[in-house]
């Protein structure tokens, strides 16, 4: 083989081999930027309570705000995904808060409310629902899940002041009784008066507390 042959050869094997790194390059950056932006939408399915992202129907909205009626003051969405309860609220003079773990929706949802021109009277955080008191909140509407369900009553009992309403959309909570229910199917709200199921589980209380088990000296 002449010298220019053999040149020619190891030029091309050369090409071929920058073409494979840079290839490799590629498609090692695409999933590396594939993985930071799916991340934090894949990750809250793999935790041990899972509240994925299911987007509220304009029923679900519309019923949100019909159970609500007249009430006013503090609001909050408990996993606001895309804000949208959150902005209906605003423009119905709530002063209205999200709570979403994923930091893209939450990102999405300030920017909504933006355009939407509420952006004064919402505000939108990235925090676990497990790791905040609902204790200053008025208004409460969760979209859960049935595993986190009752651990979320349980919470919100200890929490909420007796002048509180919650309202739960998709699943209602495992013990308490609604004081009003709205809607049908999957846009089925669950409305529950904290004044209501506080005093319910006090009387529980008592009525099961220990009796004296002195007597009386003769």
């Amino acid at each position: 083989m002449s010298g220019s042959g053999q040149s020619e050869e190891t030029g091309s094997r050369a090409v071929v081999k920058r073409i494979g790194i840079i290839a490799t390059c590629v498609v090692g950056g695409s999933l590396c930027a594939l993985y930071a932006v799916a991340g934090p939408f894949v990750a809250p399915a793999l935790r041990k309570v899972c509240l994925p992202f299911v987007p509220a129907t304009t029923a679900q909205v519309t019923n949100v705000l019909r159970a609500l009626g007249s009430r006013s003051g503090t609001l909050v969405d408990i996993g606001s995904g895309d804000g949208r309860i959150v902005i209906a609220a605003a423009k119905e003079g709530f002063r209205a808060v999200g709570f979403e773990l994923n930091p893209w929706l939450v990102l999405f949802s300030r920017y909504r409310a933006w355009r939407e021109g509420v952006h004064h009277r919402t505000s939108f955080h990235i925090s676990d629902l497990w790791k905040v008191s609902f204790s200053q909140y008025s208004n409460v509407v969760i979209f859960g899940v049935p595993q986190m369900m009752e651990q979320l009553e349980t919470k919100l009992q200890s929490e909420l002041h007796t002048s509180a309403k919650v309202v739960a959309c998709r699943f209602p909570f495992p013990t308490w009784t609604p004081d009003h229910v709205a809607g049908e199917g999957i846009d089925t709200v669950w409305v529950y008066d904290a004044k209501t199921f506080k005093s319910r589980v006090t009387t529980a209380k008592l009525l099961n507390r220990p009796k004296d088990s002195t007597t009386p000296h003769q």
